[in-house]
């Protein structure tokens, strides 16, 4: 607000429940947390001078709460707007909380300009869009908390471009930065004059204060849109930062296996933290590869961060021989996944007790597509505070390895380029266990993000009876997700808040 005062400013625009955060989910029921909001809705209030400061925040209206809209000028009051279209679906649950408002005043006079104001879904609803467009202003204000996915940029952008032009009325839309929870915010805000051009977007990831002058002929301030890769590790990177350093972390530990994906998992979280806040452990088995600690030391100089190494055989052999009596009692000597799995929780364990013993908190490398066939242990590769591929499918671990590689080596050739496998016997390859990555990832992208059914997806060419088998793993899998960690959202359909499916059920397609 300082700054608009010193620019001589109308208004100042501020996002969508920017006083909480969005989503403030449970909070919102506690009584002594609306205490708080409302407090600081009133300091921001009494702070307003010459400048009409707009923002969002939970309020409560008698006995339920709304979504609303405060416009405050001279240390009052001028208006409240409440967000009328509420969203119940993906990552909003604004039912359970809010009511919706009633849409009776959404007009403002503000230093001679006649504001219209609404509220993200607002914005996307044809129905309330043929009501305001009789309606005479000079500005239509729109306060977002708008997710960011791939290409949700470009999707914004033609809406607000087409309510402009039926509105006949310049369009300011304004989105937040940073990252909560799982959702990252991406920023991208803009604004469209009544003709629908484009005269102001800000850079996506870049919290910034823009000033636009509506009265001016032709001048524009737009930044350039990234490529998706580009757009894609940067929702990665700020999901990193935001998540650690607001559930005040300030280091991680991360185990790298020489894979593509730990050795991804490690260059995001340097970016995002800095190298000196990255510690990599390489665990190394008795069936890990000389080229795998190879190509897990190569990552480390590259990227410059500091790492340790503890071999896992010796505790794992301890482990097998505390369970040998046992197994053999039960007629189950033979080696099988158990003692595969037993590896990967040794390096869980060892992980969990480094961060336990140093406050440092531990990052999953897992990604979407072993994710969703449950090719991950529990307790074992799962373990952790924050799973960064989470929701990234593997084909997309390839791309953005090749995208950071684009000028120089930050990823180590060999990583991107040799078979992937788990290394929990001998001449292990994930091809063994399941499909090829490009053909997996367009079978559950098909199923998860298309919610297509196995005839749908098997008429595009795949084999039916390996398309009913990954869907087959994608059911079978759902406990496990509910025990991973969290991780960042850069789809439409994520694991956990988009995509919810029971783990106990009899619906086989």
């Amino acid at each position: 607000m300082t700054q608009a005062e010193a620019k001589l400013c109308d208004l100042v625009v501020l996002p969508e429940l920017v006083v909480t955060g969005y989503p403030p989910e449970d909070l919102l029921l506690r009584p002594s947390f609306m205490d708080e909001v409302d407090a600081a809705v009133d300091a921001i209030i009494k702070a307003s001078r010459n400048t009409c400061v707009v923002f969002g925040s939970p309020r409560r209206f008698g006995k339920v709460l709304r979504n609303s809209v405060f416009l405050a000028q001279h240390g009052k009051l001028l208006g409240i707007y409440d967000k009328q279209f509420l969203p119940n679906y993906g990552v909003f649950d604004e039912c359970r909380y809010f009511e919706p408002g009633d849409g009776e005043q959404c007009l403002f006079d503000v230093n001679a300009w006649r504001v219209g104001v609404g509220v993200c879904e607002d914005l996307w609803h044809d129905e309330l869009a043929l009501r305001q467009q009789s309606m005479c202003c000079d500005v239509w204000l729109n306060l977002n908390a708008s997710p960011f996915h791939v290409g949700k940029q470009s999707e914004r952008e033609a809406l607000v471009r087409r309510r402009a032009i039926s509105f006949s009325t310049p369009l300011v839309y304004v989105n937040p930065v940073g990252g909560q929870d799982e959702i990252v915010f991406d920023g991208g805000s803009h604004v469209v004059d009544a003709a629908g051009h484009l005269i102001m977007r800000a850079p996506l990831f870049e919290c910034r204060g823009t000033v636009v002058d509506l009265a001016a002929v032709g001048q524009t301030d737009i930044a350039p849109l990234s490529e998706s890769l580009a757009q894609m590790y940067q929702a990665l990177v700020t999901g990193v930062s935001d998540y650690v350093l607001r559930n005040g972390c300030h280091q991680v530990v991360i185990g790298l296996s020489g894979g593509i994906d730990s050795a991804l998992t490690a260059a995001i979280a340097v970016d995002a933290l800095g190298a000196a806040n990255v510690l990599g452990v390489l665990l190394p088995s008795r069936y890990s590869s000389d080229h795998s600690l190879a190509d897990a030391t190569a990552l480390v100089e590259n990227l410059g961060m500091d790492a340790i190494t503890l071999p896992i055989a010796a505790g794992v052999d301890t482990v097998e021989q505390i369970l040998a009596e046992t197994f053999a009692g039960w007629g189950k000597s033979e080696p099988d996944v158990t003692e595969e799995n037993i590896q990967a929780r040794m390096r869980g364990l060892l992980l969990m007790a480094i961060s336990n013993k140093t406050g440092r908190m531990v990052l999953t490398t897992g990604n979407k597509s072993e994710m969703a066939v449950g090719y991950a242990t529990l307790y074992g590769d799962m373990a952790g505070g924050f799973a960064v591929l989470k929701d990234v499918y593997k084909t997309e671990v390839f791309a953005l390895c090749r995208w950071l590689n684009r000028d120089s080596e930050v990823i180590p050739e060999n990583t991107i380029t040799k078979p992937p496998s788990a290394e929990l016997r001998p001449d292990q390859k994930d091809s063994d266990s399941l499909p090829d990555y490009d053909v997996l990832d367009a079978i559950l992208t098909a199923s998860i993000e298309e919610r297509l059914g196995v005839d749908e997806i098997a008429a595009r060419g795949y084999d039916k009876a390996e398309v009913k088998r990954v869907v087959r793993m994608l059911q079978l899998a759902e406990y496990k997700r509910r025990q991973a960690p969290p991780g960042v959202k850069i789809t439409e359909r994520a694991f956990g808040r988009d995509r919810r499916y029971p783990i106990t059920h009899g619906f086989r397609e």
